[in-house]
């Protein structure tokens, strides 16, 4: 996704993005810094695009279990152990 491209935010949050700079424009502000400053906003208030590909930001559940967090941490205890003593 090349910078600036908005395809991964919804509906809402394009048209949130459009009050807020319409809002900014009202008061002065040149057009592009407006927008930026808009989506500067709902980046900090949503977390980023909601479709699937976006930012990833605000994900709450985790993908491994901690059994397997801690297999993960057993094996790499195991494997520095052992580099320790090949050198």
């Amino acid at each position: 996704m090349p910078q600036g491209d908005k395809s991964k935010y919804t509906d809402k949050q394009i048209r949130k993005a459009g009050h807020i700079a319409e809002s900014y424009e009202e008061r002065g502000v040149p057009e592009r810094e407006a927008q930026a400053r808009a989506w500067v906003t709902v980046n900090k208030e949503d977390g980023g695009g909601k479709k699937p590909g976006g930012s990833g930001r605000g994900k709450t559940s985790t993908t491994r279990t901690a059994e397997q967090r801690s297999a993960s941490a057993r094996k790499a205890a195991a494997t520095r152990k052992r580099n320790a003593a090949a050198s």
